[in-house]
């Protein structure tokens, strides 16, 4: 069996601190380290508290890169790009649309190494971007349908577009969902927050994801008795906390990893996402995969995720969100039959087992 040396670039880094780039590239690298595979993941300096050259088999290699919101990514992505040539690696792995303006490259320099790109989201969709950056980004998107010899996307949506769009044909995998559950110290006390009294949202916080319009349904609801656990971080939470303006009920924790996280999910009443746009949200698919109650925006993504096993309301629609949390609350034993079908859509579709073993076979085609 010939053993495939696989290099990650366009994430951060991992083990993920935050974002589903980060947590889809730890999840895949290590399956495929599992399987036997030498697996290469580039994360930025700094990135880690502390710098390590190994995690659960995939070797860690930290670079630097330009501390600006427009050339972060970029520039530590070229210089792993260089890394992973002068490595003579058989497998160059693009995560994100962004990097991929660096895809030619090996197909001009090291054209005995095969690229592969992964399509996560329409990333020019987020208004954190300027002008510049998202005519950048939308050619990187050119650039992974040009030089990519295997376009990977995680939903039929994306595969339709790029198709339509570039007349690209891509393979979809989806995202996975990957769980260990270990609750043997409580990690919710210092928050305040007990086992099925509140809610939870897992993302990254920016505008995209919706969160002010939940807070705002929660604020405006002041009858309902349970707290609001809001899970991650980003440049948008300065604003929500001032939109939250002390209410007792909404606690934001930061970052959550790990075992820590996983105890967010398996101790919380429901998980709801007011997303206005995804890729595919592992967060989702990992709310699933606990067996918890979902509540998610009617975006296309959302509907691919979950299918009829959860509960939908209208994005971006404060009154909407309301109405049905409102509902969910006092229709407990309906949720919680769809919290089980969607436990049994996860281990079924989003199974990391499967999608690595999958997207080892786009390596190899």
């Amino acid at each position: 069996m010939n053993i495939m040396k696989i290099a990650f670039i366009g994430q951060k880094g991992i083990p993920a601190q935050n974002g589903g780039v980060d947590r889809h590239v730890e999840n895949l690298a290590m399956f495929l380290a599992r399987k036997g595979e030498t697996v290469i993941v580039y994360n930025r300096n700094g990135y880690l508290p502390e710098k390590i050259n190994e995690w659960k088999g995939v070797q860690l290699l930290h670079l630097p890169f330009i501390n600006n919101k427009n050339l972060a990514a970029i520039t530590h992505s070229f210089l792993a790009t260089i890394d992973a040539m002068h490595k003579k690696v058989d497998v160059i792995h693009y995560h994100g649309i962004g990097p991929c303006l660096l895809a030619w490259m090996p197909r001009l320099f090291t054209p005995k190494i095969k690229v592969i790109a992964t399509l996560h989201s329409f990333d020019y969709g987020n208004d954190k971007w300027n002008t510049f950056a998202k005519f950048m980004l939308k050619l990187g998107e050119k650039s992974m349908c040009k030089y990519a010899h295997e376009v990977i996307v995680l939903t039929i949506v994306m595969r339709d577009y790029l198709l339509g769009r570039h007349g690209r044909e891509c393979v979809v995998i989806p995202n996975g969902a990957y769980i260990e559950t270990n609750t043997k110290t409580n990690h919710l006390s210092q928050f305040g927050l007990e086992p099925k009294k509140y809610i939870v949202s897992v993302s990254r916080i920016i505008r995209l994801k919706g969160i002010q319009y939940l807070i705002e349904a929660l604020k405006d609801s002041p009858e309902i008795n349970i707290k609001l656990a809001i899970v991650g971080e980003g440049e948008y939470r300065e604003e929500l906390e001032k939109l939250a303006n002390n209410d007792p009920r909404i606690i934001f924790t930061g970052n959550q990893t790990e075992e820590s996280l996983d105890q967010f999910y398996t101790q919380a009443k429901m998980f709801v996402q007011a997303s206005e746009m995804e890729g595919l949200s592992i967060s989702l698919l990992e709310a699933m995969a606990h067996g918890l109650p979902c509540m998610v925006s009617d975006i296309s993504a959302n509907m691919e995720a979950s299918g009829d096993t959860a509960l939908y309301f209208a994005p971006k629609d404060t009154q909407s969100l309301k109405t049905k949390l409102v509902y969910a609350l006092s229709h407990e034993e309906e949720m919680l039959e769809l919290g089980k079908r969607g436990k049994e859509r996860a281990d079924k579709l989003f199974n990391w087992d499967l999608i690595s073993e999958n997207t080892l076979q786009v390596y190899k085609k």
